[in-house]
């Protein structure tokens, strides 16, 4: 199976090694050049500036997107109008605007796609998943996810004015590219009603875009979520709690662990990340899944639906922002 990977930064290069270890050697690389990585990683794979050009010529079976947020619709949409299997790389865009002609060329191409949201595949997650849909937290209540880390040592091969991640042009900001807990959140506790949000781009790092965000989600079974987003803090913390009438649980990606109090046993239960975890594990299961997807096994995990509706909450944040309410989704 062929596979083409548009975009070779930081994540594209990922999930090329993680492909190249699931027994993939198939690859074509679809380059702007802009990357500012060191080429050496990639000089024995064929490689194309023109998207066209490597759609019609090397005909692949499935495309991931990886290049910067705000580029992905264009190479996406060319790919499944081509026929590829999709791997979308979160968040699936910077705007709403086009993303119709984005579902309408997937469903045109009898395939689907499947959205790069990995923290859907850690054990701890996925056990919180678990707990909450058996009901043994009772009524959800609330929940707070926090995501912080340091921007400037995220790529040490660059400045990170350049990264997308500090560019409006790129749909770079803490809101779209840390954008992880919009989608568990909705994933683990239910649809997004509302969402009223603050920003604040902090002078340290002199970026045209958002650097540190809070945002409250109304979820519609009538829990509320806090998100605390940033790329200031050290060292990185990304943790999870939610509350319920009969119990908490709390997520930390420290320690990979999952923990949980309920009153019915009045005492904490553990359970750990396996032994031989890394946070590359999630990426190889995302890529494993991807795979099996190609292959007709399975459903996405994340659909482009799951990934619209986690753009929306992002962008509904980002209006909040600037507007000063409550914005209902």
């Amino acid at each position: 199976m062929r596979i083409l990977i548009c975009g070779l930064g930081s994540i594209g290069r990922r999930h090329l090694r993680n492909l190249v270890s699931l027994g993939e050697s198939d690859i074509v690389l679809y380059r702007s050049g802009n990357s500012t990585l060191p080429g050496e990683e990639l000089k024995d794979y064929p490689a194309e500036s023109d998207l066209a050009a490597a759609l019609e010529r090397w005909r692949p079976a499935a495309a991931l997107v990886t290049n910067p947020t705000a580029l992905h619709q264009e190479v996406a949409i060319s790919a499944a109008r081509y026929g590829c299997q999709l791997f979308i790389e979160k968040p699936v865009s910077d705007r709403l605007e086009g993303i119709s002609e984005l579902r309408a060329a997937i469903e045109q191409s009898g395939h689907r796609a499947l959205v790069g949201f990995q923290y859907r595949y850690h054990p701890g997650l996925r056990m919180a998943k678990r707990l909450v849909d058996e009901g043994t937290l009772g009524m959800l209540l609330t929940a707070q996810a926090a995501y912080g880390d340091y921007l400037p040592e995220w790529h040490a091969w660059e400045d990170y004015h350049n990264s997308y991640a500090s560019r409006a042009d790129l749909g770079g900001g803490a809101l779209l590219t840390l954008c992880h807990p919009f989608d568990y959140l909705r994933w683990i506790l239910g649809e997004v009603e509302a969402v009223t949000a603050r920003t604040k781009a902090v002078a340290e790092f002199d970026l045209e875009v958002e650097s540190i965000a809070s945002v409250i989600l109304e979820h519609t079974g009538g829990a509320l979520a806090s998100v605390d987003l940033g790329y200031h803090q050290r060292p990185m913390r990304h943790s999870l709690e939610i509350v319920g009438t009969e119990g908490t649980l709390r997520w930390d990606q420290a320690d990979g662990a999952l923990r949980w109090w309920t009153a019915d046993r009045s005492e904490w239960q553990e359970q750990p990340a396996p032994p031989d975890y890394e946070r590359n594990t999630m990426f190889m299961d995302e890529m494993r899944h991807f795979l099996q997807i190609v292959g007709g096994e399975g459903e996405p995990a994340c659909t482009l639906d799951d990934g619209i509706k986690a753009l929306e909450i992002a962008l509904a944040a980002r209006r909040s922002a600037a507007e000063g309410g409550r914005v209902r989704l």
